[in-house]
């Protein structure tokens, strides 16, 4: 039996013990599992084996569970909302902050109010706090769940702090070392504490080459620390360095995943998350690019006609305008997808805009020539006729250097303007694509029209 099978058969017993009100049995075997497995089991089941489940385990139990779920999670509202409000608010003080952040901010205002109302006054405080600082920094997502010490005590003093506050805070691999007012002066690892003497001063072990990220910084900038340094927290601080809390590594986990679909839904032209969405919601968003983009095919389709007179004397030019304009687009999108992947991991934004243009430029010769090439030797053996093979094939190379800087400026230009770079789709840069290629095409062709026809 697999690990799957072996869960499911584990999922169904808990829900045979659950409609028998085996409260014994239920509460040993759910509480020994993982508590992602728990979670996963959780969701499997309807509101009423729900309510069990809720008269089964405390606030803390379930806290610990709800720890793993994702804010996105679409039926998490109807979770929260399906328990008693004194329960709901008792479980979310008992998660770490952060997390109970999260899901705070799936809710409405006037159901937010109404659990924090319920809290203890202290767990509120800690929530509030986090909930005012601006999506998608490193003050969104840190907790207040750290272990601190101050640098005039000794390794026995701190470590018994360490044990007396380790259960509560989300990591303790690091422990961060203030100084009376609450600077940020150091950071001792617990392999430090562990191996030093009991009676050595903190002062004298710990290690003031912090590296910190501040409370504005950008989410990603802070996934990209985490990336650089290979470190399993960081903590944060104000504009004086006064340690505020720590972002962990299973947090910027999460940051990845959100910026990687975020990327490839602007890549794609269109949010990626939708897959649970009814069709109607998900038709509402897809529309607006879908529209904007025909207009600009429309100009696309008025450029061909102009050249109406070129294509009716030639008309096996316009055997070759979707394989020119194809090709075209698909350089173009995957320049773009270069550019925006060099764009989000280059901290020198200046030095990163020359090197994209120049790479893209010399790529785009490069990749034109080579496939401008091909298809002249294409066009000449099949048609018989060298002249129409290099129209063809000087029009695919300048159609492709031409697409590949597009791909890499456009991206370019909206991170410079402050927006997203994977905003510039890749739907975009294909139809745009059309646009120049068309016009590259049947201006080379109208210059040697003379001599491949007739």
């Amino acid at each position: 039996m697999d690990e799957t099978q072996e869960l499911e058969v584990r999922f169904a017993q808990l829900k045979k013990d659950l409609k028998e009100n085996n409260l014994p049995d239920f509460r040993e075997n759910f509480l020994e599992m993982h508590i992602y497995e728990q979670s996963q089991f959780y969701q499997t089941l309807d509101e009423n084996e729900r309510q069990l489940v809720y008269a089964y385990l405390s606030p803390r139990e379930l806290a610990e569970m709800f720890d793993v779920l994702e804010e996105d999670n679409e039926n998490i509202k109807d979770y929260l909302g399906e328990m008693r409000a004194g329960y709901a608010s008792d479980m979310l003080a008992q998660m770490y902050t952060d997390n109970a952040v999260d899901l705070l901010n799936t809710l409405n205002k006037k159901q937010m109010g109404k659990y924090l109302s319920l809290m203890d006054a202290e767990d509120a405080a800690e929530i509030k706090e986090l909930l005012h600082y601006e999506d998608e920094t490193a003050g969104a997502i840190m907790t207040t769940e750290f272990v601190s010490i101050v640098a005039n005590q000794t390794v026995r003093s701190a470590m018994y702090v360490l044990k007396r506050v380790a259960k509560e805070a989300e990591t303790i691999y690091y422990t961060y070392v203030v100084d009376q007012d609450n600077y940020l002066v150091g950071v001792i690892s617990l392999r430090d504490l562990l191996v030093s003497d009991d009676d050595e001063m903190i002062a004298d072990i710990l290690n003031d080459r912090i590296i910190s990220v501040h409370v504005g910084d950008d989410q990603e900038d802070v996934a990209q620390t985490f990336r650089d340094y290979d470190f399993l927290a960081l903590p944060v601080t104000d504009y004086e360095d006064h340690l505020l809390g720590i972002v962990t590594v299973d947090d910027i986990i999460d940051v990845i995943d959100d910026e990687a679909a975020s990327d490839y839904s602007g890549l794609a032209g269109v949010n990626v998350e939708e897959v649970h969405e009814n069709p109607v919601k998900a038709a509402s968003k897809r529309l607006p690019w879908l529209i904007t983009l025909l207009f600009l095919g429309m100009a696309t389709a008025s450029l061909i006609n102009r050249y109406e007179e070129l294509v009716s004397e030639a008309s096996i030019l316009a055997a070759f305008i979707t394989l020119i304009t194809g090709t075209a687009g698909n350089a173009g999108t995957q320049s773009l997808a270069v550019a925006v992947r060099r764009l989000a991991f280059n901290d020198n934004k200046a030095k990163s805009y020359l090197q994209t243009i120049l790479s893209e430029i010399l790529t785009g010769l490069v990749t034109g020539f080579v496939t401008g090439l091909t298809i002249l030797a294409i066009v000449w053996v099949w048609q018989g006729n060298p002249i129409l093979g290099f129209v063809i094939g000087m029009a695919m190379m300048c159609a492709i250097t031409v697409a590949n800087l597009a791909g890499s400026l456009i991206p370019m230009l909206m991170d410079k303007l402050g927006f997203d770079p994977a905003v510039a789709s890749g739907p975009f840069i294909t139809t745009l694509s059309d646009l120049t290629s068309v016009l590259i095409y049947f201006n080379i062709a109208s210059l040697f029209m003379n001599y491949f026809i007739g």
